[in-house]
C-alpha cells in the first residue's frame, strides 16, 4: 500500500495514477475517512492521559472520601474512553479496506490503455516456423505421441484437467532442470516454495481483495497459491535486513493453483490454461530506490528473455498499459510465445516491480548507512511456467514426418534429441 502521508500530500498523483489504472474509488471519501480516524485517535489518547492521570491522583490522596470521588470519575472516564475506542475501532476499519483499495503509482514509461488489448509491443525475436504441410496443434500432438491424456485428466480433476505422462513428463522434468541450471548461474538462491499460504499474506502481495475469484480457498481459511511470489514475500516480513545483504535474489519453484473463474469459455482444451501448474518464479528485494528498481526488473525480463532464446522459441516482448497494470504494479512487462496454431503470441513470462507497495504490508525493511529503516523495494518476474511452455515448444519444432525435435538445450535432460 502507500503511505497515507503521501497520499495527503500527493493527491492529484494519486488521482492520475486512479485514472490510468482505470480503478474505481473515491481519495475524497478515503481522506475524509483519514481525518475522522485521526480526530478520533487524538480524543482517544487525549482521554487515555487523562485516566492515566486520575489513576495516580487515586493513590496520592489522604482521604476515603476524595479516593471514592477520583474513583467514581474514573469508572466514568473509563466507560466513555471504551465507547470512543470502539468508534475508532470501526472507523481504523473503515480506513484500512479503503488503503487496501489504493493502487500504486505507475512509472511515467507506462502507456495509456483500457484492456490487455492495448498493451504495446516492444520488441520481437526469433523465426516463426513456416510449415510445407498442415502444422497440429499440441493437444493433437500430445495425443498421437501418448505425451497426455486429457480424456482421463478431466475424468479425475475435472473441467481443465490433465495428465502429462512418458515424454510429456519427461520433458516438463528436462526443462525444471535446465531452468534450475540456467538461472543458478544468475546469482539466485533456490528455493522449494510451500503452496499453502496464509490469507494476510496474499493481502500482502495484492492478490487480495482484486483476484478473490481466482484463488482456492482452504477450510482453515488458509489459500492454495497461485505463485511462488506470495510464499517468498512472506518470507521476510516483519523483518529488518542488512543494507549489505541487498539485493536478495531468491528463484523458487511450486506447484501453482488458479480456478480461472474469469476465464469462461477461453482456452477450454489443452495446456494454456490449467488450473495446477508448475512455475519457478524470480523474487528480488532491493534497496529502497527506484532507480534499483528499474536497474534489476530489466536485469530479470533479460534473464527471461535469454532463457527463451536458448530454447529457441519465437517470442515478444510487451509492455503493459495502464487499464492492464495490477493495482499494485509500478510497471510491468510480458514475454509472449509463438503459438503457430492460433496464429498468435501466448503469454509466458510476466515480470513487474513495486517499489514498497507490498513491503509495508508485510512490514520488510532495512537499514540504511545512517541506520535508519527503510522499506525495501520488490520485484518478481516468471522464469518458466510449466507445462504451458510445452504448447510452444511441440508446435514451433513439429517435423513433416511427425516428429518433434528437442531443444539441444534439452538433450542432456531428456537422453534423446526427438520425439517420434
Amino acid at each position: 500500500m502507500l503511505d497515507i502521508n503521501f497520499i495527503r500530500d500527493n493527491k492529484e498523483l494519486v488521482e492520475r495514477a486512479i485514472k490510468i489504472k482505470r480503478v474505481d474509488f473515491d481519495i475524497d471519501n478515503l481522506l475524509a475517512v483519514d481525518e475522522k480516524r485521526r480526530e478520533l485517535k487524538t480524543e482517544v489518547d487525549k482521554q487515555r492521559a487523562e485516566k492515566n492521570e486520575l489513576s495516580s491522583q487515586i493513590g496520592a490522596v489522604d482521604t476515603d472520601e476524595e479516593r471514592q470521588r477520583l474513583i467514581a470519575s474514573s469508572q466514568e472516564l473509563k466507560e466513555k474512553l471504551q465507547k470512543l475506542e470502539d468508534k475508532f475501532k470501526e472507523v481504523q476499519k473503515e480506513w484500512q479496506a479503503l488503503m487496501l483499495k489504493v493502487p500504486n503509482i505507475p512509472d511515467m514509461s507506462v502507456p495509456e490503455g483500457e484492456s490487455e488489448d492495448d498493451n504495446q509491443e516492444l520488441k520481437t525475436w526469433g523465426q516463426k516456423p513456416s510449415f510445407d504441410f498442415d502444422p497440429k496443434d499440441h493437444v493433437e500432438l500430445m495425443k498421437e505421441r501418448e505425451m497426455a491424456d486429457f480424456e482421463r485428466g478431466t475424468k479425475v480433476h475435472g473441467f481443465r484437467g490433465y495428465f502429462l505422462k512418458g515424454d510429456g513428463a519427461e520433458l516438463s522434468w528436462a526443462i525444471w532442470n535446465y531452468a534450475r541450471q540456467f538461472f543458478g548461474q544468475k546469482n539466485f538462491e533456490n528455493f522449494i516454495a510451500p503452496a499453502i499460504v496464509r490469507k494476510q499474506f496474499l493481502y500482502g502481495s495484492g492478490h487480495l481483495p482484486s483476484e478473490a475469484e481466482d484463488l482456492y480457498e482452504t477450510q482453515d481459511e488458509d489459500y492454495l497459491s497461485g505463485t511462488a511470489e506470495i510464499p517468498m514475500m512472506a518470507y521476510h516480513s516483519d523483518e529488518i535486513l542488512l543494507k549489505e545483504e541487498l539485493p536478495k535474489r531468491y528463484l523458487a519453484f511450486s506447484p501453482c493453483y488458479r480456478r480461472e473463474a474469469g476465464s469462461h469459455g477461453k482456452d477450454t482444451k489443452g495446456l494454456m490454461r490449467v488450473h495446477e501448474f508448475y512455475k519457478l518464479e524470480q523474487l528480488l528485494l532491493c534497496e529502497g530506490t527506484h532507480q534499483e528498481s528499474v536497474r534489476l526488473h530489466e536485469e530479470i525480463t533479460e534473464y527471461t528473455e535469454k532463457f527463451l532464446q536458448s530454447l529457441g522459441l519465437p517470442y515478444r516482448q510487451v509492455i503493459i498499459c495502464g487499464g492492464d497494470l495490477k493495482k499494485s504494479q509500478v510497471k510491468s512487462y510480458d514475454l509472449e510465445l509463438w503459438i503457430p496454431s492460433e496464429e498468435q503470441y501466448r503469454e509466458i513470462a510476466s515480470l513487474s516491480y513495486y517499489h514498497d507497495y507490498q513491503t509495508r504490508r508485510f512490514n520488510i525493511k532495512y537499514k540504511d548507512e545512517e541506520g535508519n529503516k527503510r522499506y525495501v523495494h520488490s520485484l518478481n518476474g516468471t522464469a518458466i511456467a510449466t507445462p504451458r511452455v510445452l504448447v510452444a515448444l511441440l508446435e514451433n519444432n513439429q517435423q513433416q514426418d511427425g516428429s518433434i525435435t528437442i531443444p539441444e538445450v534439452l538433450h542432456p535432460y531428456m537422453n534423446k534429441k526427438i520425439i517420434y
